[in-house]
Protein backbone atom coordinates (compact mmCIF):
# COMPACT_ATOMS: atom_id res chain seq x y z
CA UNK A 1 0.00 0.00 0.00
CA UNK A 2 1.47 3.52 -0.90
CA UNK A 3 0.20 5.49 1.49
CA UNK A 4 1.43 8.49 0.04
CA UNK A 5 -0.11 8.23 -2.95
CA UNK A 6 -3.74 7.82 -1.28
CA UNK A 7 -2.81 11.06 0.48
CA UNK A 8 -2.34 12.85 -2.69
CA UNK A 9 -5.26 10.82 -4.38
CA UNK A 10 -7.30 12.72 -1.17
CA UNK A 11 -6.21 15.65 -1.45
CA UNK A 12 -7.19 15.37 -5.47
CA UNK A 13 -10.65 14.65 -4.47
CA UNK A 14 -10.88 17.28 -1.67
CA UNK A 15 -9.26 20.05 -4.27
CA UNK A 16 -12.24 18.89 -6.83
CA UNK A 17 -15.00 19.49 -4.73
CA UNK A 18 -13.95 22.58 -3.72
CA UNK A 19 -12.46 21.84 -0.20
CA UNK A 20 -8.89 22.68 0.95
CA UNK A 21 -6.01 20.24 2.23
CA UNK A 22 -6.81 20.25 6.46
CA UNK A 23 -10.24 21.42 7.29
CA UNK A 24 -12.70 19.11 8.44
CA UNK A 25 -15.38 18.21 6.04
CA UNK A 26 -18.93 17.41 5.13
CA UNK A 27 -18.55 14.30 3.57
CA UNK A 28 -22.75 13.96 2.88
CA UNK A 29 -22.98 17.71 1.55
CA UNK A 30 -19.77 16.78 -0.48
CA UNK A 31 -21.71 13.62 -2.10
CA UNK A 32 -24.69 15.47 -2.58
CA UNK A 33 -22.60 17.91 -4.88
CA UNK A 34 -21.05 15.56 -7.33
CA UNK A 35 -22.71 15.23 -10.84
CA UNK A 36 -25.03 12.12 -11.61
CA UNK A 37 -24.63 10.51 -8.35
CA UNK A 38 -27.76 8.91 -6.45
CA UNK A 39 -27.19 7.93 -2.65
CA UNK A 40 -29.25 5.37 -0.81
CA UNK A 41 -29.70 5.16 2.90
CA UNK A 42 -30.69 1.21 3.43
CA UNK A 43 -30.32 -0.76 6.88
CA UNK A 44 -27.53 -3.50 5.24
CA UNK A 45 -27.34 -5.67 8.31
CA UNK A 46 -24.42 -6.12 10.44
CA UNK A 47 -21.77 -7.21 8.04
CA UNK A 48 -21.92 -4.31 5.57
CA UNK A 49 -21.38 -0.55 5.99
CA UNK A 50 -21.85 0.71 2.07
CA UNK A 51 -21.47 -0.32 -1.53
CA UNK A 52 -20.59 1.35 -4.76
CA UNK A 53 -22.23 0.94 -8.57
CA UNK A 54 -20.92 2.60 -11.40
CA UNK A 55 -21.03 2.11 -14.94
CA UNK A 56 -21.38 4.79 -18.22
CA UNK A 57 -24.80 5.72 -17.07
CA UNK A 58 -24.95 5.05 -13.05
CA UNK A 59 -23.09 6.47 -10.17
CA UNK A 60 -24.73 5.33 -6.67
CA UNK A 61 -23.13 5.28 -3.69
CA UNK A 62 -25.44 3.31 -1.17
CA UNK A 63 -24.47 3.80 2.64
CA UNK A 64 -25.79 1.22 5.54
CA UNK A 65 -27.99 3.40 7.71
CA UNK A 66 -28.26 1.28 10.70
CA UNK A 67 -24.44 2.11 11.54
CA UNK A 68 -23.71 4.97 13.71
CA UNK A 69 -23.44 8.57 11.58
CA UNK A 70 -19.47 8.32 12.23
CA UNK A 71 -19.61 5.44 10.47
CA UNK A 72 -21.64 6.24 7.96
CA UNK A 73 -19.36 9.05 6.71
CA UNK A 74 -16.17 6.87 6.93
CA UNK A 75 -18.01 4.34 4.72
CA UNK A 76 -19.55 7.64 2.34
CA UNK A 77 -15.74 8.36 2.37
CA UNK A 78 -14.27 5.15 1.56
CA UNK A 79 -16.84 5.27 -1.35
CA UNK A 80 -15.57 7.96 -2.52
CA UNK A 81 -12.25 5.67 -3.66
CA UNK A 82 -13.68 3.30 -5.35
CA UNK A 83 -16.27 6.41 -7.73
CA UNK A 84 -13.27 8.58 -8.34
CA UNK A 85 -10.56 6.13 -8.68
CA UNK A 86 -11.55 2.74 -9.50
CA UNK A 87 -12.26 1.56 -13.45
CA UNK A 88 -16.07 1.06 -14.62
CA UNK A 89 -18.17 -1.32 -14.10
CA UNK A 90 -17.80 -1.83 -10.88
CA UNK A 91 -19.25 -3.33 -7.59
CA UNK A 92 -17.86 -2.62 -4.81
CA UNK A 93 -19.13 -4.08 -1.30
CA UNK A 94 -17.63 -2.29 1.86
CA UNK A 95 -17.21 -4.47 5.37
CA UNK A 96 -18.01 -3.05 8.58
CA UNK A 97 -14.56 -3.73 9.69
CA UNK A 98 -11.91 -0.89 9.03
CA UNK A 99 -8.18 -2.37 7.71
CA UNK A 100 -9.81 -5.51 6.70
CA UNK A 101 -10.76 -7.76 3.39
CA UNK A 102 -9.29 -7.35 0.35
CA UNK A 103 -6.17 -5.07 -0.76
CA UNK A 104 -8.46 -2.79 -2.87
CA UNK A 105 -10.77 -2.05 0.12
CA UNK A 106 -7.64 -1.46 2.65
CA UNK A 107 -6.58 1.24 0.57
CA UNK A 108 -10.29 2.59 -0.22
CA UNK A 109 -10.19 2.52 4.16
CA UNK A 110 -6.75 4.17 4.57
CA UNK A 111 -7.65 6.78 1.78
CA UNK A 112 -11.27 7.46 3.35
CA UNK A 113 -8.79 8.21 6.54
CA UNK A 114 -6.64 10.60 5.03
CA UNK A 115 -9.54 12.44 3.47
CA UNK A 116 -11.25 12.95 6.55
CA UNK A 117 -8.09 13.78 9.10
CA UNK A 118 -5.78 14.97 6.84
CA UNK A 119 -2.32 13.93 8.31
CA UNK A 120 -1.28 17.76 8.79
CA UNK A 121 -4.55 18.21 10.38
CA UNK A 122 -4.26 15.21 12.83
CA UNK A 123 -0.94 16.21 13.83
CA UNK A 124 -1.75 19.67 14.95
CA UNK A 125 -4.90 18.11 16.49
CA UNK A 126 -2.40 15.80 18.38
CA UNK A 127 -0.68 18.79 19.39
CA UNK A 128 -3.56 20.42 21.24
CA UNK A 129 -4.75 17.96 22.73
CA UNK A 130 -1.23 16.80 24.44
CA UNK A 131 0.72 18.70 26.74
CA UNK A 132 3.76 16.96 26.95
CA UNK A 133 5.05 14.91 23.62
CA UNK A 134 5.14 11.59 25.05
CA UNK A 135 1.96 12.11 26.67
CA UNK A 136 -0.54 9.18 26.75
CA UNK A 137 -3.75 10.04 24.88
CA UNK A 138 -6.75 10.02 27.50
CA UNK A 139 -10.38 9.05 26.47
CA UNK A 140 -11.11 13.11 26.46
CA UNK A 141 -8.32 13.20 24.30
CA UNK A 142 -9.81 10.90 21.90
CA UNK A 143 -13.27 11.92 21.90
CA UNK A 144 -11.86 16.23 21.11
CA UNK A 145 -10.07 14.60 18.23
CA UNK A 146 -13.08 12.16 16.97
CA UNK A 147 -15.66 15.16 17.46
CA UNK A 148 -13.40 17.43 15.59
CA UNK A 149 -13.35 15.50 12.15
CA UNK A 150 -16.43 13.84 12.96
CA UNK A 151 -15.59 10.06 12.94
CA UNK A 152 -16.36 7.29 14.54
CA UNK A 153 -14.51 5.84 17.39
CA UNK A 154 -13.18 2.63 15.37
CA UNK A 155 -12.20 5.24 12.76
CA UNK A 156 -10.31 7.24 15.10
CA UNK A 157 -8.98 4.45 17.08
CA UNK A 158 -7.87 2.42 13.98
CA UNK A 159 -5.75 5.35 12.60
CA UNK A 160 -4.51 6.74 15.99
CA UNK A 161 -2.97 2.84 16.77
CA UNK A 162 -1.66 3.27 12.98
CA UNK A 163 0.16 6.30 13.32
CA UNK A 164 1.96 4.77 16.69
CA UNK A 165 -0.07 7.01 19.03
CA UNK A 166 -2.24 4.40 20.60
CA UNK A 167 -0.96 0.69 21.27
CA UNK A 168 -3.14 -2.18 20.32
CA UNK A 169 -3.89 -3.03 23.65
CA UNK A 170 -4.84 0.76 24.64
CA UNK A 171 -6.97 1.05 22.16
CA UNK A 172 -9.27 -2.29 23.30
CA UNK A 173 -9.81 -0.32 26.02
CA UNK A 174 -11.37 2.72 24.86
CA UNK A 175 -14.27 1.08 22.33
CA UNK A 176 -16.64 0.46 25.83
CA UNK A 177 -19.25 3.26 26.69
CA UNK A 178 -18.41 5.04 23.16
CA UNK A 179 -21.78 7.33 23.20
CA UNK A 180 -21.62 7.64 27.17
CA UNK A 181 -17.71 9.11 27.45
CA UNK A 182 -18.45 11.62 24.71
CA UNK A 183 -21.87 12.90 26.90
CA UNK A 184 -20.04 12.74 29.90
CA UNK A 185 -17.40 15.40 28.24
CA UNK A 186 -20.78 17.82 27.24
CA UNK A 187 -21.04 16.64 23.39
CA UNK A 188 -24.44 15.51 21.98
CA UNK A 189 -24.67 11.68 20.99
CA UNK A 190 -25.62 12.13 17.52
CA UNK A 191 -22.20 10.91 16.04
CA UNK A 192 -22.55 7.64 18.45
CA UNK A 193 -25.62 6.68 17.46
CA UNK A 194 -27.46 5.36 14.06
CA UNK A 195 -30.43 7.12 12.19
CA UNK A 196 -34.08 6.97 13.79
CA UNK A 197 -35.39 4.20 11.95
CA UNK A 198 -38.22 6.35 10.20
CA UNK A 199 -34.73 7.68 8.54
CA UNK A 200 -33.04 4.82 7.29
CA UNK A 201 -34.49 4.29 4.02
CA UNK A 202 -34.15 7.17 1.22
CA UNK A 203 -32.75 7.73 -2.25
CA UNK A 204 -31.15 11.53 -2.76
CA UNK A 205 -29.32 12.97 -5.93
CA UNK A 206 -29.45 12.18 -8.98
CA UNK A 207 -32.23 9.81 -9.38
CA UNK A 208 -34.52 11.80 -7.61
CA UNK A 209 -33.58 14.75 -10.21
CA UNK A 210 -34.11 11.81 -13.40
CA UNK A 211 -37.52 11.30 -11.96
CA UNK A 212 -38.79 14.54 -10.97
CA UNK A 213 -37.60 15.60 -14.88
CA UNK A 214 -39.22 12.71 -16.48
CA UNK A 215 -42.42 13.93 -14.96
CA UNK A 216 -42.30 17.51 -15.89
CA UNK A 217 -40.96 16.55 -19.60
CA UNK A 218 -44.09 14.31 -19.74
CA UNK A 219 -42.40 11.28 -20.20
CA UNK A 220 -44.09 9.64 -17.25
CA UNK A 221 -47.84 9.79 -15.66
CA UNK A 222 -48.45 11.26 -12.44
CA UNK A 223 -49.19 7.35 -11.28
CA UNK A 224 -45.80 6.43 -12.41
CA UNK A 225 -44.14 9.10 -11.19
CA UNK A 226 -45.54 8.52 -7.27
CA UNK A 227 -44.27 4.12 -7.98
CA UNK A 228 -40.84 5.26 -8.56
CA UNK A 229 -40.47 7.50 -5.47
CA UNK A 230 -42.24 5.10 -3.28
CA UNK A 231 -39.75 2.60 -4.85
CA UNK A 232 -37.14 4.63 -3.85
CA UNK A 233 -38.56 4.93 -0.24
CA UNK A 234 -38.99 8.43 -0.75
CA UNK A 235 -43.07 8.53 0.73
CA UNK A 236 -42.35 12.11 1.88
CA UNK A 237 -41.87 13.45 -1.66
CA UNK A 238 -45.33 11.36 -3.04
CA UNK A 239 -47.63 12.95 0.18
CA UNK A 240 -45.55 15.67 1.72
CA UNK A 241 -47.50 15.82 4.84
CA UNK A 242 -44.14 15.24 7.20
CA UNK A 243 -42.27 18.28 5.57
CA UNK A 244 -44.93 20.35 5.38
CA UNK A 245 -45.89 20.06 9.30
CA UNK A 246 -41.92 20.25 9.93
CA UNK A 247 -41.31 23.32 7.70
CA UNK A 248 -40.12 26.44 9.55
CA UNK A 249 -39.08 30.01 8.16
CA UNK A 250 -36.92 31.83 10.52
Amino acid sequence: MDKMELWKKAVNVRKQLGEDTTSPIDIFTLAFSIKNLSIVYYPMGEHFSGMCIKDRKNKVIAINSSMTLGRQRFSMAHEFYHLFYDKEPLTAVCAKEIGEGKEREKEADQFASYLLMPPDALSERLRQVKREEKEELSVKDIVSIEQHFQVSRQAMLHRLVEEGELTSEKAETMKQNVALSAVNLGYQDTLYRPMPKEKQYGTYGYYIQQVDQAMELGLISNGKYEELLLEAFREDLVYGDEIERGEVFD
